[in-house]
């Protein structure tokens, strides 16, 4: 079976480098793929994307190194199961509040005995190889997403559950529900107190952390407090970002 790139970074003590595309278009996951990431992210939540987008943007990701991934929309083991099926090496499970819900996505994505997902990967097989089967439990990544105070309070449960793999902090939704403002890159002493929490769990358990940034030098910070994962931006921002210097730039020059 093909390896998964994000295992690898990991087994070499490194972290990771991770894309978000909220776009639904394959050419735009394929731009991203090719810059350098290690792993790009399809956002099926928040982002525009659908099941039959994400599909042709794995193939447009698949072109390259970086491991395909996903963020599902919901904790439902009928996408779970199917974002497998396309090739996803990696699935990102929003809003995952209790033991029992992290057990809920975790075994949805391994095969029995150690889960209950449904033998049909379709697309896996030709991206993994036809030995899918036998090495898919231990390849694919399942990160429980912790944005609640009732994640927050249920996090030693959460994290001992054996086939969740790593945590995945989401700072709006952790904000919101401690309180405070949505955002990336959060300052309130509150939500840092939370993240570092979050992070020193995931530590004792012997899982990975991942955090979603909006800004080179705090993805930096949160690399040196340990986080295994990063991802900085996404395509949305990245696109508006350059088109807004773009025009800014040609305003102020008198054009």
């Amino acid at each position: 079976m093909r390896a998964n790139p994000i295992r690898q970074i990991w087994a070499e003590g490194k972290w990771v480098l991770n894309a978000w595309c909220a776009i639904p278009s394959p050419f735009a996951a394929e731009v991203m793929a090719n810059l350098g990431w290690d792993s790009v992210t399809v956002d099926m939540q928040h982002g525009v994307n659908d099941y039959q987008s994400a599909v042709g943007m794995f193939q447009a990701i698949s072109t390259t190194r970086a491991a395909p991934m996903a963020r599902v929309p919901w904790n439902d083991p009928a996408i779970v199961m199917k974002m497998l099926d396309a090739g996803a090496y990696g699935l990102i499970c929003p809003l995952v509040n209790s033991a029992e819900e992290a057990e809920r996505f975790a075994k949805a994505c391994r095969y029995p005995p150690r889960g209950y997902r449904s033998s049909g990967p379709i697309r896996a097989l030709i991206y993994g190889g036809a030995d899918y089967f036998d090495h898919a439990d231990d390849t694919i990544v399942t990160f429980a997403m912790i944005e609640t105070t009732d994640a927050l309070a249920n996090l030693d449960g959460i994290l001992a559950v054996e086939e969740i793999d790593a945590v995945y902090i989401g700072p709006s939704d952790l904000s919101l529900s401690l309180g405070c403002k949505p955002g990336l890159d959060r300052t309130e002493p509150v939500v840092v107190d939370a993240i570092e929490t979050i992070l020193a769990a995931a530590k004792r358990h012997g899982k990975r952390a991942g955090i979603q940034c909006n800004d080179t030098g705090y993805a930096r910070r949160m690399i040196e407090s340990g986080f295994d994962l990063v991802t900085v931006m996404s395509d949305q921002r990245l696109l508006a970002a350059a088109g807004n210097k773009v025009v800014a730039d040609m305003r102020e020059g008198g054009a």
